[in-house]
Order: C-alpha cells, then structure tokens, then sequence
C-alpha cells in the first residue's frame, strides 16, 4: 500500500486521481477542506511565506495510519507549498518520494516567484541529503508541449491525468516482472529526476522536465501481446536503438520491456542525477 499526499488544492486534486486505483490511500491538505477528516485536513489561510512557516500544524495524529511508503505532491508557486517542508520533517522516518510540479516560472512574479525559487531549491537540498528517496520535478509546461491540441476547458485535467499515469504506471513497473530486460537500480546519490514519455517504435523522449547531467536513464517499454509473440526482430531493434542512446562511465542505460493489455504501445522514462538544477 502506498500513501499519496497532495498539499494544497491543485496537488490534492492530482492525489484524489489515485484514490479509484487499488493499493492506494490518499491524503488531501488544502483549505478547500470544509471540515477535517481521517484523510482530509483544512490549511489554514495566511498573507505570507513567513506565517506559513511559523504555523505548521501539527499532523502526528493525522498521519498516524500512514502508509511506510508515501507519495508527497507539491505544487511550486502556490502558497500552501510553504507548509511542505514542516509537513515532511513529521513524516521523514518513512519511505518518501516528492513529487514538485513546477509551474512555468518565467510568468511569475512577486510572492508566487519567491515561493517557487525557495521551495524548489530548499527540496532539491533536502533529497540530496537524503532526508527522501527521491525528488521527481515535472513541469507543467513540458507536459502541455507533449500533448496535442490541449483546451482551456480540459488543460488541467488532461496535465493532471498525465502526472497520474505517470507516476502511477512507474510504480507498477517497480513491483511487475518485465518480459525482458532489467531496469537499474540508480545510485544512492542520485535522487533527483524526472519522468517523460517515449515513442516505442524509436524511444524518443518527450521530458516533462529535461535534467542537467542525468546519470541513470531507465527505459520502461510497453508492448502488445501480439506484438510480443511475433515480432521477431523487435528486442534487437530496440537494443540497437538504446546502444546508440548517450552513455559512459557516469551517464548509465537500462531498459525493460512489459507486456501491456493495450493495443496500442506505450512508453516511460526516467532520468536520475545528483546535480542541483536551476530554476529554469
């Protein structure tokens, strides 16, 4: 079982899209809460990052039937992301990974901008001191470049659905048996990285947040029953294709290739590093 905690309204909304999938139990904290609950806490409002900092509620007892894996969402810019860190420090001894959504920075200003310049830099310190397992940053403006034709009305619910698929189908692939191949396990001190998506006939990547100096690029490949059971010249295909893929001393590949129910094949990856990105 997995615990996901969204903080804030726009990341408890990504948070509830895990609640109808088997294996896990979602936590929301934002001040769209009418009234606290086993799984839903009110934030308080405040005028400043500083009034923030200074009342972070104490969550002992909200937490108290937390998953030892959790899930933490954060959404960078947004006021209620200033409780992230006092929110992680009470739940630090368990298994976490972060997930920071970065919003398109060059457009804010003032408050919003300090927030996201902080709270993105303080997160990445924290994941290198290893204080979590992994800091994921995905840019919002990445995905809507990844996806076509993306309406107003439907923008962030498609942004959304896409964060949640990604991270949820990378969890499946950690616990699944891939058909072949072997992803490797990235090096303890590389615990920042990204996610994006790739075409399985020439695994292009479409990153939804391109790291400085990856050092571990894993490759979860999705293919067809059908496809599988006759393609005869599709594990050699893509072998030669990752063979061509950057790589060196400090700069590893690795792939697994999964059976999807799907007809139509689909794929992810994910990049690791140890280097602080910038805010750009």
């Amino acid at each position: 079982m997995i615990s996901v905690v969204g903080i804030g309204t726009a990341a408890s909304k990504i948070a509830d899209l895990f609640s109808d999938t088997n294996n896990y139990e979602v936590y929301s904290l934002n001040d769209s809460v009418k009234r606290s609950s086993k799984r839903k806490f009110k934030l308080k409002n405040f005028d400043s990052p500083e009034e923030y900092e200074r009342n972070i509620p104490d969550l002992k007892k909200f937490f108290s039937d937390v998953s030892a894996d959790i899930q933490v969402i954060v959404m960078g810019s947004s006021y209620s992301s200033n409780y992230a860190l006092g929110i992680l420090e009470q739940i630090k001894d368990k298994n976490l990974d972060v997930f920071y959504i970065k919003p398109d920075s060059d457009l804010l200003t003032g408050t919003p901008k300090l927030i996201e310049n902080t709270v993105f830099g303080v997160l990445q310190e924290y994941a290198r001191s290893a204080m979590f397992k992994s800091l994921t940053i995905i840019s919002n403006l990445e995905i809507e470049k990844s996806l076509d034709n993306l309406p107003i009305k439907r923008y962030y619910e498609a942004i959304n659905t896409t964060i949640f698929s990604m991270i949820h189908y990378v969890n499946y692939f950690t616990h699944a048996e891939p058909e072949i191949g072997m992803v490797s396990k990235p090096l303890e001190i590389n615990r920042i990285r990204s996610f994006g998506a790739i075409d399985p006939k020439n695994l292009e990547e479409k990153w939804f947040f391109e790291l400085d100096t990856p050092r571990d690029v894993c490759y979860y490949i999705c293919i067809n029953q059908e496809t599988l059971e006759t393609d005869g010249t599709l594990h050699r295909r893509l072998v030669d294709i990752l063979k061509n893929k950057p790589r060196n001393t400090f700069r590893r590949v690795s792939y697994a290739i999964y059976e999807t129910p799907h007809q139509n094949d689909f794929g992810f990856c994910v990049a690791h590093t140890n280097v602080i990105q910038k805010n750009t």
